[in-house]
């Protein structure tokens, strides 16, 4: 790669990471580099993670993210995108954010997984991606932008690590092979409204696909999932607005509930 790229990639992962810290927006990458390849967009993530866990962060999953159609059609997308997951972005059931801590906050809901083993390398099917899961959970991801706007690409999402900002993790529970997770519904209320629903099925037909599209994609770049990770399989809805003074909470029948608090 030559010098000029490799400045530039540190130079935009420099500015997102300031955009966030100084809460203001910086324009698209799309408006400014229109043929952005996805693989630039992935160094220019890499680049901004990497920079956090030298300040001290720590790597403990990765998301998959726009990998339903409800969440496809509402980012203008056709295929997934993923981040990654540091430990600072967690917080547990009943914790509370404050709204004007973020930017430009939405919300989902998600089936995630703790993984019991190893999962990496391009040959990764569905039935060794239950085979790798030891726990499940819901998940309400907080994503958020650091650009102007929602109106953004898929490399836009990419190199801003997949809009991710928090993640509130539900209670774990061992992954059961007799529950038929594509069937569980997940219901989002809104202040004890429910607002939105969703299938397992909604993400790629399987949520363990997402499992299964995440070590393909890393098995590229000679990387994969590991023991121990924690993975989000991307949302069953379209995204909702974080308003302040409001608590969402998504349950499904199988799951324990998962529950956040806006301040």
């Amino acid at each position: 790669m030559d010098e000029l790229r490799v400045q530039w990639i540190n130079d935009e992962a420099k500015a997102l990471l300031a955009a966030g810290r100084d809460r203001v927006p910086v324009t698209s990458l799309s408006e400014r580099r229109p043929a952005l390849a996805l693989d630039d967009a992935y160094r220019v993530q890499a680049a901004a993670v990497a920079r956090r866990v030298a300040d001290g962060a720590r790597v403990i999953g990765h998301k998959a993210g726009v990998t339903s159609q409800a969440m496809q059609e509402q980012m203008g997308a056709d295929e997934p995108d993923s981040g990654v997951l540091l430990d600072d972005m967690l917080l547990a059931s009943g914790s509370s954010v404050v709204r004007s801590e973020l930017m430009q906050p939405r919300v989902e809901a998600e089936i995630a997984f703790r993984l019991g083993c190893d999962l990496a390398g391009p040959d990764v099917d569905v039935e060794a991606a239950r085979s790798a899961v030891a726990e499940v959970f819901l998940a309400l991801e907080v994503i958020d932008t650091r650009f102007t706007g929602w109106q953004i690409t898929v490399a836009d999402s990419i190199a801003d690590n997949a809009s991710c900002a928090r993640v509130v993790t539900g209670s774990m529970v061992p992954f059961d092979p007799d529950v038929d997770l594509t069937a569980e519904p997940l219901v989002v209320s809104v202040d004890g409204t429910a607002v939105a629903t969703g299938e397992g099925r909604a993400v790629l037909g399987d949520p363990f696909r997402a499992l299964v599209w995440l070590a393909h994609r890393l098995a590229r770049f000679g990387a994969g999932l590991k023991a121990g990770d924690l993975i989000l399989a991307g949302a069953v809805h379209a995204s909702l607005p974080l308003e302040a003074a409001s608590t969402v909470r998504a349950h499904a029948p199988h799951l324990p509930p998962v529950e956040l608090r806006v301040a």
